[in-house]
């Protein structure tokens, strides 16, 4: 497998899961700092899925100097080459986010983590994170030819305050994700269906239960989590630019996108659907003013990110502009482009952020009259296990 552009991505978790009970899993913190509470409301969420639980070395180190880093470079970055060079790992769960995630990828050694790219069972091993964890993705993507997990950390508030993330993500982890719908539930009765119509992948503890029409007006699902009533809002998508698209699912945290323009990761993104072909690109960011979300389309424009693109899906601004003023702006830079367009798909920093696969291939349906919809393509089309 070449290193660079061209380094074809594929998945093996389209028709099997990518993890059961009694897999191991290193917990690490790439990027900012933990508390010890969150460290082992982390452990325990992990344990109670049946996963043997492996921490960092260093998942509690503090950097000597700045307080927004998880220990030094160094610290965190050989815990991330351990994680995944371990021979016994399945999954590198990366803890929280922050900062710092891209800081380590220089000192990485690409050739002895392709050596290391596959679990004893043959399969390549997962990575999983969000937000800044974005650098990591790409670098995976780029460097290893593998697929990853897009999706809220066991460190962060989702899983202590959501009723529905620590599931959502379990039924990422347990389950395969051939056919798999993205983002929100369109419809109470299309909640628990794949795009076939069968019943889609849950993980066991999670049975949906009643539509309800209650918090603040929005339209929601109530599922019920061992016993206890939750509460999903349901899907809020909308198509800016319609049309369909197929391809392979990639981008982020749009900072963390922008950050790397120029880098090796991204240094090759004009010339990436010649030899990669199409990709479907989404965005989110959090706490960003107008025009710094400004700024960073500048970047992603002038650098030829979107040159690949099948089509653009935006996720949640949380803590950002209001969202027609973020649509606009995205609408300045890409309506024109001649692809679909689609807005609030949910994912990113939203408090019940949906997972979303990067790496695989996806089909996208956004009609002029109706709600998009965004599904894994199965594994029948794809020719993935």
């Amino acid at each position: 497998m070449a290193d660079g552009a061209g380094v074809k991505v594929s998945s093996p978790y389209l028709g099997t899961a990518p993890l059961r009970p009694g897999d191991t899993v290193r917990l690490i913190a790439p990027s900012g700092p933990t508390d010890e509470e969150s460290l082992l409301r982390a452990i325990t969420q992990l344990e109670s899925w049946g996963l043997r639980v492996v921490p960092g070395e260093n998942v509690r180190a503090r950097h000597p100097r700045v307080k927004y880093l998880a220990g030094t470079d160094e610290q965190r970055r050989s815990d991330l080459v351990d994680a995944w060079c371990d021979p016994d790992t399945d999954a590198v769960i990366a803890l929280r986010g922050g900062y710092g995630a891209m800081r380590l990828l220089d000192g990485i050694d690409f050739d002895l983590m392709r050596r290391h790219l596959r679990r004893r069972d043959g399969r390549p091993k997962l990575l999983t994170g969000s937000s800044d964890i974005t650098a990591l993705h790409q670098a995976w993507e780029h460097h290893l030819g593998v697929a990853t997990l897009f999706c809220p950390m066991v460190g962060n508030d989702p899983f202590k305050s959501s009723t529905v993330v620590p599931d959502e993500v379990a039924s990422w982890l347990f389950h395969p994700w051939g056919g798999r719908e993205l983002g929100f539930p369109a419809d109470p009765a299309g909640a628990g269906e794949d795009v076939a119509g069968a019943s889609a992948p849950a993980h066991p503890s999670l049975k949906w239960a009643k539509w309800s029409d209650e918090s603040a007006g929005e339209p929601t699902i109530s599922p019920t989590q061992d016993g206890a009533a939750a509460t999903r809002r349901l899907s809020r998508a909308r198509t800016l630019v319609p049309g369909t698209a197929q391809g392979r699912l990639g981008g982020g945290n749009l900072s963390l996108v922008a950050a790397g323009i120029g880098s090796p990761e991204l240094l090759g993104a004009s010339r990436w659907r010649e030899t990669n072909g199409p990709t479907i690109l989404m965005l989110e960011d959090v706490d960003e003013e107008l025009y710094r979300l400004d700024n960073l389309m500048v970047q992603l424009v002038r650098g030829g990110w979107f040159a690949s693109a099948e089509a653009v899906v935006l996720g949640s601004w949380e803590d950002c502009a209001p969202v027609d003023e973020v649509e606009a702006l995205m609408m300045d830079y890409l309506g024109d482009a001649g692809i679909p367009i689609i807005s609030e798909m949910g994912f990113g920093h939203d408090p019940d952020a949906p997972s979303v696969p990067l790496g695989v291939a996806v089909t996208l349906e956004a009609p002029a009259d109706g709600q998009p919809r965004m599904w894994v393509d199965p594994a029948a089309r794809t020719g993935s296990a």
